[in-house]
């Protein structure tokens, strides 16, 4: 298994809008996502902190609210 990319906020918003996602607020530099899979939604919040990457810790546990393998992840970027 490959090793996961260093991810910038805006780049994680942009990967989710393509798997899907909608943006449906911000707050300061918070974004929150979501998207409707049937009856079952899926939301996380992504902070857009200028041009830092993301904790790992942090990645993870949106890979895991949004339901995105690492896989998936590794083949976006």
């Amino acid at each position: 298994m490959s090793k996961l990319p260093a991810v910038k906020g805006k780049e994680m918003v942009k990967f989710l809008q393509s798997k899907g996602f909608e943006v449906v607020g911000t707050k300061g530099s918070h974004v929150r996502l979501k998207k409707k899979i049937d009856k079952k939604i899926l939301l996380t919040i992504v902070a857009v902190h200028g041009n830092k990457t993301m904790p790992m810790g942090t990645l993870m546990a949106i890979l895991k609210q949004t339901e995105i393998s690492k896989e998936e992840l590794i083949e976006g970027f």
